[in-house]
C-alpha cells in the first residue's frame, strides 16, 4: 500500500480523501493492508483514517482492549474529527464497542463491525502462538478465511514474524485474555448510533451466530451475512463488502439530513 503514513505526536495513522472521516481499526494480527481495497473506494467518498494501534507498544498493564480504547479516543480528540464514521475488524471492532461505551459523547455518527470479539471468539488455539513452526501458523492463518489461498506468503511471513518475538508474544497473549475477560453483553443495548454488521458464513473464529447475538442486543442495527467468507471481509470479498457499507453509509446520511 503506498499511501504515506503521518504522524502527529505518539499517533502514525493515513488519511486519504476528503469528506466525514471513516475511521478503520484492524485486528489483532491486522495491518494498513488489510483495508486496502475499502480505502481504494471510499477515498472517494470520505476522509478514510486508519490509525496504527500500538498493539505491541504500550505497557504490559496498559495492553488491553481497554488500553486500545484509551488511545482511539485521544486519537479521535487529538486529531479534532467530527461526524466519525467508525468501522472495526475482529479485536478493532471489540475497541471500538469500548471507547463508545466509555465515551457516549463521542462525534460518533455510526459503527461498523465485522467479525468482531466482545461477545464470544475461538482463539488460535490452547498452544499458540507456537513459535517457529512455520507450517503450523500458514495453517493457522488461513483459517482467517474461507478461501486459503488469501493466506499469502507475505500475509504468513507476517504473523509468523510476530509470533517469533518473545516480547510481542507476551504482547499478544495479552491483549487476547483482555478480550475474553472484557465481555460486553451486557453493555451492548447503550449503544444507539446506526449500526452495521457484517459476517462471513464461514467465519470460524467469530462465528455467524455471534453476528445475529450482535444484532439482537444492539437496538439500532442491522446484519449481513456474506457466503463463502470468513473472518475478515473487507479483505476477501472487497466488492461486496463495500457495496454494503456504502448503502449502509447514505441511509445514515439520509436519516441525519
Amino acid at each position: 500500500m503506498d499511501y504515506e503514513i503521518k504522524t502527529l505526536g505518539k499517533f502514525k495513522y493515513i488519511e486519504e480523501g476528503e469528506g466525514e472521516p471513516l475511521v478503520l481499526l484492524h485486528g489483532l494480527f491486522g495491518a494498513l493492508s488489510n483495508f486496502r481495497d475499502l480505502l481504494d473506494y471510499f477515498r472517494q467518498y470520505n476522509k478514510v483514517v486508519i490509525p496504527m494501534l500500538p498493539l505491541f507498544d504500550l505497557n504490559i498493564l496498559e495492553t488491553t482492549v481497554g488500553g486500545l480504547a484509551k488511545y482511539v479516543h485521544k486519537f479521535i480528540e487529538t486529531l479534532g474529527y467530527q461526524k466519525v464514521h467508525l468501522l472495526g475488524n475482529s479485536l478493532g471492532g471489540h475497541v471500538a464497542l469500548v471507547y463508545l461505551l466509555k465515551h457516549p459523547e463521542a462525534p460518533i455518527r455510526s459503527l461498523t463491525l465485522t467479525g468482531s470479539s466482545g461477545l464470544f471468539e475461538n482463539g488460535m488455539g490452547e498452544t499458540y502462538p507456537k513459535r517457529g513452526d512455520y507450517e503450523y501458523i500458514r495453517k493457522k492463518t488461513e483459517l482467517t478465511f474461507h478461501d486459503p489461498a488469501m493466506a499469502t506468503q507475505e500475509l504468513v511471513d507476517e504473523v509468523f514474524g510476530i509470533v517469533n518475538n518473545r516480547l510481542q508474544v507476551i504482547k499478544i497473549i495479552a491483549l487476547a485474555k483482555s478480550a475474553i475477560r472484557h465481555n460486553l453483553g451486557e453493555e451492548l443495548s447503550d449503544i444507539k448510533i446506526p449500526t452495521l454488521l457484517v459476517w462471513g458464513q464461514n467465519d470460524t473464529i467469530t462465528p455467524p451466530m455471534v453476528g445475529e447475538e450482535f444484532h439482537r442486543l444492539i437496538p439500532n442495527s442491522e446484519l449481513h451475512l456474506i457466503d463463502k467468507c470468513g473472518h475478515a471481509p473487507m479483505m476477501e470479498v472487497p466488492g461486496e463488502f463495500n457495496v454494503i457499507l456504502h448503502g449502509f453509509l447514505e441511509r445514515v446520511e439520509k436519516q441525519v439530513s
